[in-house]
């Protein structure tokens, strides 16, 4: 191993750092927004970067994962590099265009400063507001540094089987917060302390922050021990400054995976509050599905694990919507036309133009209904294809959550015409078109019934900051009403997914 620091510079943003020679690169471009879909275990191609000057040595998982032309290219996997002096790579990902929020909404004046974040299995945000004006005074978003040790959450538990790993993940994702808080912190000239923080996430992301033992998510029933408020000071989270005395809560979780993030969504969209006799319902389409359903006062709710395919992730040539990332994908004159993020070369495709791309191929007669790719290949743009497998993946998350949706409703004994609306929440969710999520079978309701809901998760845990107890009433309430559906011990999930995994027939 070299001795002394070298200098990585990354394009194409020219953002330059440096580290020691001869150690893991994978640990130092997570911080620049470089995920690691197989955790850094050099088992797929999701973090691979492209050598511009100086070398990096080529490694076995390298040879396993990469074609000859692209090692002869430059290509590497940046989980198995270890530079051994300066070196200029080219990342194939970039930082993610994180979802924040700026949705106004009623409140009742407080005194001080308020935090609210959103801990999600890929993303990370924050905001802090004047309780006095609801105004955002700042923002800070990340990607969850998690990301280091697997792209999902069944990954992630699996990472942490023993004590010592569990204790890294809670404690990157802490650090990570802490130092959004303190840059938020900065921001404001004003004197006044931080009074009151909202924390939101899924339930791993809520065992994963608290420390609580995650063996009953990893395995059938998936019963959390766990699923109660927690709460806290700045102090015990390792936030200094005006924000070292703040009352902090980790919302309550509703139930399996169904976590405070959802909380949040059902308390932004108001969907606890639905008129007699209407029913409405939500999801939230990450990695691991949530979809929620109301009706005469009852709430029902599920988790399925649609797969990160929606994100990017486990297709050959997925990324984030980032850079480079083809988002949007249309047929025009007969030919498949398809938008980039920046304007730049394609150099991947994200979980929209994913949804887009596989509706134009079916409506092109390029994809069958069974999911058969008969040319093996469907070009989108430039060297970026789908190949059979992502049209597998594809398949397997719709038809997970499409599945969901039908046992939710039969659940709560409603049809498709008496539902006044659907929430779309999260990023993916915000970003989808409707016809075309229609078109493959994802979503079949009306279009003009589907809602997007932005960061639900985050105005929900904002709304609370507004609460005279935190929201713990309000909470309780809804946690009351809540029914948790756990579709895998429905005797019809399978069935149902199996049927679901089919594209709709014709257009």
């Amino acid at each position: 191993m070299s001795g002394g620091d070298i200098r990585v510079t990354l394009q194409p943003f020219g953002t330059v750092f440096h580290m020691p020679a001869g150690h893991s690169l994978a640990d130092h471009l997570i911080v620049h927004g470089v995920e690691f879909p197989c955790g850094g275990r050099g088992r797929c191609r999701g973090c691979r970067v492209r050598v511009l000057e100086g070398s990096l040595q080529e490694t076995p998982a390298d040879s396993a994962q990469l074609k000859s032309g692209e090692l002869r290219a430059g290509w590497r996997l940046a989980c198995q590099a270890r530079p051994e002096s300066d070196v200029t790579i080219e990342l194939r990902q970039w930082t993610a265009l994180i979802l924040a929020d700026d949705t106004e909404f009623p409140f009742i004046p407080g005194e001080g400063l308020g935090i609210a974040v959103d801990v999600g299995t890929t993303t990370l945000v924050a905001q802090i507001l004047d309780l006095s004006s609801a105004r955002i005074l700042g923002t800070e978003t990340a990607l969850n540094p998690q990301a280091r040790f697997g792209a999902d959450v069944m990954s992630r538990i699996g990472a942490s089987a023993d004590s010592a790993s569990a204790g890294r993940m809670r404690t990157v994702v802490r650090d990570a917060i802490a130092g959004m808080v303190t840059k938020l912190c900065s921001r404001v000239q004003a004197k006044s302390r931080v009074v009151r923080a909202s924390i939101v996430g899924n339930t791993a992301m809520h065992h994963f922050f608290l420390g609580f033992p995650l063996e009953p998510l990893a395995a059938y029933p998936f019963t959390p021990k766990h699923l109660e408020g927690v709460d806290l000071t700045g102090s015990e989270l390792g936030w200094t400054g005006p924000a070292a005395s703040a009352s902090a809560r980790f919302l309550p979780n509703l139930g399996g995976f169904v976590g405070s993030d959802i909380l949040g969504v059902i308390l932004a969209t108001g969907l606890h509050r639905a008129a007699a006799g209407t029913a409405a319902g939500g999801a939230d389409l990450g990695t691991n599905g949530e979809i929620i359903f109301t009706s005469r006062g009852a709430i029902t709710v599920a988790s399925t694990a649609a797969g990160p395919a929606f994100e990017g992730a486990r297709i050959s040539q997925g990324m984030r919507a980032a850079p480079g990332a083809i988002d949007r994908v249309v047929i025009e004159e007969g030919k498949m036309v398809a938008h980039v993020i920046g304007g730049m070369e394609a150099g991947g495709i994200c979980g929209s133009g994913l949804v887009d791309a596989v509706a134009c191929g079916l409506e092109a007669g390029l994809i069958e209904p069974s999911g058969l790719l008969p040319a093996g290949k469907l070009p989108v743009r430039g060297e970026v294809a789908l190949t059979r497998q992502d049209i597998r993946e594809v398949q397997l998350a719709k038809g997970a959550i499409a599945a969901g949706i039908v046992i939710l409703m039969r659940e709560m004994g409603i049809v498709e015409a008496d539902l006044a609306a659907f929430h779309l929440a999260g990023a993916f969710g915000n970003s989808l078109d409707i016809g075309n999520s229609r078109r493959i079978g994802l979503l079949s309701f009306p279009a003009d019934k589907v809602k997007p809901a932005g960061n639900a998760a985050l105005l929900g845990a904002k709304m609370t900051l507004f609460m005279p107890d935190g929201g713990r009433k309000a909470c309780e309430d809804i946690i009351s009403r809540v029914r948790h559906v756990s579709l895998e011990t429905s005797p019809d999930f399978q069935d149902l997914f199996a049927e679901k995994m089919a594209f709709p027939e014709g257009g």
